[in-house]
């Protein structure tokens, strides 16, 4: 008889289970255990059913005389109780299936993607030159794809949101390697933005569906830490994908880079089948959950944050590259290493966010909020030398990270049924607020030139900050005045 059964969130079924008979697996790789606190297997659709090769270890157990409860062939199975005498079956890359094994190849995807998004801002003069355009020209680059990601998040994700996670990446990534052949061998800025266009599309589907896959992975108490880590793969991006991107393009051609990083997503295409289990579509919602979301007032407030903020960030990120020529008259080593430490301020942001959002998440996240405008704003004066740069960079790439992991989370809490829709919101708003601010800083840097890019993205993020800010304040007193 099986007691305190209860079906938590996918994957994880928690069984508090006592006197469980069990039934002998298959013979074929067999290997007998106690049952550990902690385990995670595969559910049998019904005893003495193999699974195909690859998927989870496989445990069959009949529940005393009580019906058997309903599980999919792909729900797993946490043990938080030890009873003696279960016997599993183990098939084809069982070691890789355990959920951290699916986070970490997830975070290479994150990797991937996030390096090459952003490593034109490392390559601006490179692309100049070699299709013969202005850098801050080219910079536009940033906009149309990131402008392209928001137009398509939301179309794409409820197109696929039926499609098993698993197969779902992969298609996925073969768009993203055909695209990045395209670009590689681009003659002109035309065939460039095809390939980009390509990518963007790949980009789209996969932050739509990556954060809620990586929270699914884990058990409830480790939301945060598997969110944390996903954002290592943004931060190994800026720390080695970025700056290592910037110096093959340097020394071997803007194109190369981009081959590499195809050939790169081979290898993490094969990762995530190995690592990943069948994950069914589940909570991804759909139009008719749309209404819903747009009618909670605290995610409207996220997403216009979302919009804000990113502009801010972005209207002087994308042109750090010509920025530190101008103001701080770096060479292209010195800044090299200003991206490396940008990225390496990430790791470090999120093991605060691991440690303190789940304390005091609204605090978090308007710290982070209040920050961004700070860091924008004292850009020009710190630039002057490379100490106080250093600093800046540090503090202003510790800060956009804890933004990101912190927007994420409140998202997730506030649709938990319509997930992968309230996230391909997100992301198509964040990317709306990368176009804008590359367009913002284009238009600065035209206008004014570039040493004011951090006074304009400074004030735009104090507006953002200041709504933030009246919007938690307002939602504070309606909460305590309902009590």
């Amino acid at each position: 008889m099986a007691e305190n059964l209860e079906l938590l969130s996918y994957p994880y079924t928690e069984f508090a289970c006592r006197n469980i008979e069990t039934e002998t697996p298959a013979k074929e790789n067999q290997s007998a255990g106690n049952l550990r606190p902690g385990m995670t297997f595969a559910a049998a659709s019904s005893p003495r059913r193999r699974y195909p090769a690859g998927s989870s270890d496989i445990v069959y157990v009949r529940f005393g005389n009580k019906a058997r409860p309903r599980l999919a062939p792909t729900d797993i199975i946490r043990a938080v109780s030890a009873p003696p005498g279960l016997m599993m079956a183990t098939t084809d890359f069982s070691y890789f299936k355990r959920p951290w094994w699916g986070v970490f190849a997830l975070t290479l995807s994150a990797f991937v993607f996030n390096t090459t998004e952003f490593v034109p801002v490392g390559l601006l003069t490179a692309i100049g030159n070699s299709l013969d355009m202005e850098p801050t020209n080219v910079g536009l680059m940033l906009t149309i794809y990131a402008w392209t990601v928001a137009l398509a998040s939301m179309p794409l994700m409820l197109l696929v949101r039926n499609v098993e996670r698993r197969k779902l990446l992969m298609q996925v990534l073969a768009i993203f390697i055909v695209s990045h052949v395209i670009t590689g061998v681009a003659p002109n800025f035309t065939i460039l933005m095809i390939g980009r266009i390509g990518i963007a599309f790949a980009h789209a589907i996969f932050w739509s569906v990556s954060v809620a896959m990586v929270v699914r992975l884990v058990p409830p108490k480790d939301k945060s830490r598997a969110l944390g880590f996903l954002s290592v793969g943004t931060s190994i991006a800026m720390v080695a994908g970025i700056p290592i991107g910037r110096v093959i393009g340097e020394a071997l051609g803007w194109r190369t880079t981009f081959q590499i990083i195809a050939c790169a997503a081979v290898v993490v295409m094969a990762a995530l089948w190995v690592t990943l289990p069948l994950l069914p579509s589940e909570r991804a919602g759909s139009l008719r959950s749309l209404p819903k979301l747009l009618k909670t007032p605290m995610l409207m407030v996220l997403y216009a944050v979302t919009v804000l903020t990113v502009t801010a960030h972005f209207s002087v990120y994308t042109y750090l590259e010509p920025f530190a020529h101008l103001v701080n008259h770096a060479s292209n080593a010195r800044i090299t290493y200003l991206l490396v430490l940008f990225g390496v301020a990430g790791m470090p942001a999120a093991i605060c966010f691991g440690r303190f959002y789940p304390k005091q998440p609204h605090r978090f996240l308007l710290t982070t909020v209040a920050l961004l405008p700070a860091c924008l704003l004292l850009l020009f004066p710190f630039a002057l030398t490379i100490g106080t740069l250093s600093l800046h960079i540090l503090l202003w790439g510790g800060v956009i990270i804890s933004f990101g992991l912190a927007m994420q989370a409140q998202v997730l809490e506030l649709a938990p049924d319509a997930t992968d829709l309230a996230v391909s919101l997100f992301s198509g708003l964040y990317n709306v607020g990368i176009g804008a601010g590359a367009l913002l800083g284009n238009h600065i840097a035209h206008d004014f030139g570039l040493p004011w890019i951090g006074s304009f993205g400074g004030v735009v993020g104090a507006i953002s900050a200041g709504f933030c800010w009246m919007s938690l304040v307002i939602s504070r007193r309606a909460r305590a005045s309902s009590a």
